[in-house]
């Protein structure tokens, strides 16, 4: 069972992961656990790690269907007490009994914990607290009496507070019979030391261009080639940072930003102009936030293409590697489009907690970058 079907680990515009059936780019992950359970040496605790978005709840709802839905195979025995046949892969049927219980929040060897609604303050907590464990506490003392496999999955470990690590450790230092635990996390080393070592690590790197463009089909998100390639490369490899990007107009505010870069030391004061507006139109928050975060994005390409000599690859947008060179031909100027993007970053962010008007903050970033390049130029 499930605790609850919220979702706050649900990327807007994107299936949950508990309908996702198929994973893409990450078989060295899923090999890794086929390999374990094969072989008959099954970890109880599972810490799955990487980037945010690149198919960590994904992997982990699989590996729970497969768990749930092999699970007599795995009790021993096929018919007439024949080896049972070693699964090749993580694959469950999605008309299987347990692809459709999951998919309604309703298989009994389940246990789903993300954070949830303060009944207080009627808004969801921004950790996860230690009556969320302690209900997984009761639900496994509850279902053990009979005796089948249960699959516990915890989005995401990091949001986890003091008292609710502790409530965990405490279960993975006696982990219950037949309980896998997997531990969803973007940020490992928040964790307790303590939890880590108890756990075993399946590690999902960021996406290629080719996987990433299947990804976004899959989401049902509609791009050509050279979208998924901009995509892949503004994301950073994550399909849900990919997803919020192409929700929110990204590529193409990404393509306004180096053109605007383009025409730096000079500035650009029509397209300065359009972008301030459209990041101050009524309900364009997303969008406000996402344009800083393109900011500090394009100011970071900018810092590595100084300190290494040569633009990051692939392009993600037309002319930006040559807008790049010019901008950042040496360590020197890579050195200060860092610290530009710290300067400019930290304004803005500070902007945003007191509300500054919109257009006022993004024309304030604008022109600190402007003069960054203006005594580059001296």
């Amino acid at each position: 069972m499930t605790d609850e079907l919220s979702q706050p680990d649900r990327v807007e515009g994107a299936p949950h992961p508990r309908e996702t059936l198929h994973l893409i780019g990450q078989g060295a992950a899923e090999a890794g656990f086929l390999e374990a359970y094969n072989s008959g040496r099954l970890h109880h605790g599972w810490l799955i790690t990487g980037p945010r978005g690149v198919g960590k709840a994904t992997l982990a709802w699989r590996i729970a269907r497969f768990l749930l839905a092999t699970e007599d195979a795995d009790a021993g025995g096929g018919l007439f007490g024949d080896a049972p046949e070693v699964p090749q892969n993580l694959d469950i049927a999605p008309d299987h009994p347990v692809s459709r219980r999951l998919l309604a929040g309703s298989d009994p060897g389940l246990f789903h914990i993300t954070r949830t609604l303060n009944e207080k303050t009627g808004r969801m907590r921004d950790q996860i607290v230690a009556e969320d464990v302690r209900r997984l506490a009761r639900f496994l003392g509850l279902s053990a009496a009979d005796g089948g496999r249960r699959v516990v999955i915890i989005d995401s470990a990091d949001e986890m507070n003091v008292q609710a690590a502790n409530a965990l450790l405490k279960m993975l230092e006696e982990p219950p019979a037949r309980t896998s635990l997997l531990l969803i996390s973007h940020q490992p080393t928040r964790l307790l030391p303590t939890i880590r070592s108890r756990c075993r690590e399946l590690r999902l790197p960021p996406l290629g261009p080719d996987d990433m463009a299947a990804a976004l089909v899959q989401a049902g998100v509609e791009t050509d080639g050279a979208d998924a390639v901009a995509l892949a490369a503004l994301s950073g490899g994550s399909v849900g940072e990919a997803v919020r990007l192409s929700n929110l107009g990204g590529l193409e505010m990404y393509r306004e930003l180096t053109q605007l870069f383009a025409s730096l030391p000079q500035l650009d004061r029509v397209r300065a102009l359009k972008l301030a507006n459209a990041a101050a139109t009524r309900g364009a928050e997303d969008r406000l936030d996402l344009l800083i975060g393109l900011f500090d994005l394009l100011m970071a390409r900018l810092a590595r293409t100084g300190s290494l000599g040569t633009p990051p690859e692939p392009e993600a947008a037309p002319g930006e590697a040559e807008m790049l060179m010019r901008l950042a031909p040496d360590p020197a100027q890579g050195r200060a489009w860092a610290d530009c993007a710290q300067v400019a970053g930290t304004r803005a962010r500070h902007g945003r907690a007191v509300n500054l008007d919109p257009a006022a903050l993004v024309l304030d970033t604008i022109i600190k970058i402007q003069k960054t390049t203006a005594g580059m130029a001296r």
